[in-house]
């Protein structure tokens, strides 16, 4: 069994790598870093860095204006852990964002917690809906960003897809002219799920953040939680190939 299941695991890391390899250097165009301030949307905490801490780190360096914005709490993402309670992971999330992004570079005046319940996002009530909508047009309105990156709108998270939906509503809804980029997270890690006939597909670029990686690597550093083991002898959360999907010489991008 031990076997096979190794045998598994490595036939689907081939799969996956030979996909982001295909996505990165067929399907993607050269981007170049630009001088304009961005606000950046995360589901959940880790999810800016794993997408786009490469760029936010470059425009941090460059004194462009970045902001960050976390949609939910992050609390579920141990159901049922004998040890951490959801509350002391919603604390413990916040803290491990703020180190992340200090590290990037974000200043912490420009760091936003919305602390919507995790894993509920796409099953709102018409209220609670208008009031995260409302949240972010005037997080947008304050902020006048001139590009704004959230997570693919098909990225295999019910989360991360609602986030894409709120933040093309609220843009929508501020009128402001922006340039929306989308990151995608989960569709990386699962390739036979991707809609290559899709309209992201022929706008996808990919940026080269060679020179800050060790900065991007420092901040996903900063999530323990959900890169290492909580418990001994147990799994992280997010298995090391998937993080290595993130730790390469480029992001990637679908502009709208």
């Amino acid at each position: 069994m031990k076997i096979y299941l190794f045998f598994k695991s490595l036939f689907r890391f081939a799969i996956v790598t030979s996909y982001n390899h295909f996505l990165r250097w067929i399907c993607c165009r050269p981007m170049i870093l630009s001088q304009k301030s961005a606000m950046v949307f995360a589901p959940h905490q880790d999810d800016e860095t794993l997408g786009c801490g490469g760029m936010i780190a470059l425009k941090c360096d460059q004194n462009i204006p970045v902001s960050v914005v976390f949609l939910t709490d992050g609390k579920n993402s141990h159901p049922n852990h004998p040890l951490v309670k959801p509350n002391d992971l919603k604390e413990i999330r916040q803290k491990e964002a703020i180190n992340a992004l200090t590290i990037l570079g974000v200043d912490l005046k420009n760091i936003h917690f919305l602390d919507r319940e995790d894993g509920n996002l796409s099953k709102l009530s018409q209220e609670k809906y208008q009031y995260i909508l409302n949240c972010l047009v005037q997080l947008l309105l304050t902020f006048k960003p001139q590009e704004v990156y959230v997570t693919y709108r098909h990225d295999r998270n019910l989360d991360h897809e609602a986030s894409y939906s709120f933040v093309k509503a609220a843009i929508l809804e501020s009128k402001l002219n922006v340039e929306l980029f989308q990151y995608p997270i989960w569709s990386r890690w699962y390739p036979w799920q991707f809609d290559f006939k899709s309209l992201e597909l022929a706008n996808s670029y990919r940026l080269p953040i060679k020179q800050i990686l060790c900065k991007k690597k420092l901040a996903l550093e900063a999530y323990p939680s959900q890169c290492l083991p909580l418990l001994p002898n147990s799994q992280s959360l997010l298995p090391p190939n998937f993080l290595r999907l993130f730790l390469s010489s480029y992001e990637i991008f679908f502009k709208n």
